[in-house]
């Protein structure tokens, strides 16, 4: 169905799709800023247009630059990736009225799932478990009182519109709500451009545990697992992993049920993650839907054999599932850490720069997504992800081994890197043991 695909991003997941593109016989469009005219998706593609200046308000981010190269290119089809445009209703409607097909959920999924208390209203209904909390926005510090009242103290102010950490207040003492009900709505509104929060109950020390599923334009259904995604440094996920050391076998059967049944409730299709909380008593709670391929999709491909961007890209094309829930077999441990170009000495503030030199490690059960090479610079206008490096082997002590090792072996001179804080987190003795939480980074002594 597909002659010709814009890839609508840039970096590592832009690389990702114009591989899975190449393999199924499908070109690809690269779109660029004038700062990534070096990139190696821009030389990898079949095809590729400059579409303005670094900002990525200017570029990434502008619909109209995107649409026009869409159409000189004469592509069928748009693939947003992660981030920039990715989960953006209005581009994925914009895409669609074009007469283009968007690699991803429909306009009116995305704006359903966006809406942090629609999404949370429509998934309570549907049977799936969801936190305590307001299934409305909170308008006035009254009603946030009232609301604390009712539920108990600790909550957690979110934004609506949110994601990443932004717009978001722990409030443990009744003192300090009326504060942090005031900044998580500005920092809501400068983020966003949506003021409105909601308040849910806060669980002290949970997992963060996302389940990925898949979804045809046909009505079937599948779950491909669970990813552990505990360990954050301010809301942002570094190490991701599959299997969750915390799941067995009788609880990642609820998770997949409850996940299939929060999508089959809204009729969805594509690929899409479902993110609960898991509290120490193994009760686990809805938090949000992302609709699009997650930055940490490599784990799953490992523990299932099953390529994802793939299969994203042959939904869209209207074919059916390849595969039913009874043939998803789930074979060893895969741990994915994003190696991001900061300096974990100086609060890893962003370390843009020119790699000097560069190698990469190889040997069974490493893979490597990147879109840098030796005498590649970095720009300082974008996300400092340069690269993931993924391993796995047949158990979770074996995969840690086989990571240290590959991390020992990975050399990137000329920028400061995360490669380091990884080796000393691979070595504390509670993350091997799999006793880590949310808040694992808070207590991890860098």
């Amino acid at each position: 169905m597909f002659k010709r695909v814009l890839v609508a991003n840039r970096g590592e997941i832009a690389v990702r799709i114009i591989y899975a593109l190449r393999e199924l016989g499908i070109e690809s469009v690269a779109i660029y800023s004038e700062a990534d005219k070096d990139s190696l998706h821009v030389e990898l593609a079949d095809y590729a247009v400059c579409i303005g200046p670094p900002p990525p308000q200017d570029s990434y981010l502008n619909f109209s630059r995107i649409m026009s190269a869409a159409v000189v290119s004469g592509v069928d089809a748009i693939h947003p990736g992660y981030g920039f445009l990715a989960e953006n209703p209005d581009f994925a409607d914009l895409v669609e009225k074009s007469g283009f097909i968007f690699i991803g959920p429909s306009s009116r999924h995305i704006q359903f799932m966006g809406d942090k208390i629609e999404a949370k209203r429509l998934m309570k209904e549907a049977g799936v478990p969801v936190l305590p909390g307001t299934e409305n926005p909170v308008g006035s510090l009254s009603e946030a009182r009232n609301i604390v009242r009712d539920i108990g103290l600790p909550v957690i102010i979110k934004a609506a519109s949110g994601g990443g950490g932004r717009g978001m207040r722990i409030v443990r003492n009744p003192d300090a709500l009326e504060k942090a009900f005031s900044m998580a709505q500005k920092e809501a509104e400068i983020s966003f451009g949506d003021p409105r929060v909601y308040i849910e109950k806060y669980i002290e020390n949970p997992r963060h545990i996302e389940v990925q599923i898949a979804a045809d334009q046909h009505g079937n259904i599948i779950h491909l697992g669970e990813r552990e995604c505990s360990i954050q440094r301010r809301h942002q996920k570094l190490l991701e992993e599959s299997p969750s050391p915390a799941v067995d076998e009788n609880l990642r059967t609820k998770m997949g049920e409850a996940a299939i049944k929060g999508a089959q409730a809204i009729n969805y299709h594509s690929l899409g993650t479902m993110e609960f909380l898991l509290d120490e008593d193994g009760n686990f709670y809805f938090m949000e839907m992302n609709t699009r391929i997650q930055v940490e999709h490599p784990v799953t491909e490992w523990v299932t054999g099953i390529d994802l961007v793939k299969m994203q890209i042959l939904i869209a094309m209207g074919e059916k599932l390849s595969h039913t829930q009874e043939e998803i077999n789930f074979k060893g441990h895969a741990i994915e850490v994003r190696v991001n170009a900061e300096d974990p000495d100086n609060g890893f503030i962003p370390n843009p720069g020119k790699i000097e030199f560069l190698h990469f490690p190889g040997g069974p059960g490493v893979r490597i997504d990147t879109h840098i090479y030796q005498g590649y610079t970095i720009p300082p206008y974008y996300d400092s992800l340069i690269g993931k490096l993924i391993v796995h082997d047949e158990d979770r002590s074996s995969a840690i081994k086989r990571l240290y090792r590959a991390l020992e072996e990975t050399i990137i001179k000329g920028v400061k890197t995360t490669v380091p804080f990884y080796l000393k987190l691979l070595e504390n003795e509670d993350f091997q043991k799999g006793n880590i939480d949310t808040h694992f980074l808070e207590r991890f002594k860098w």
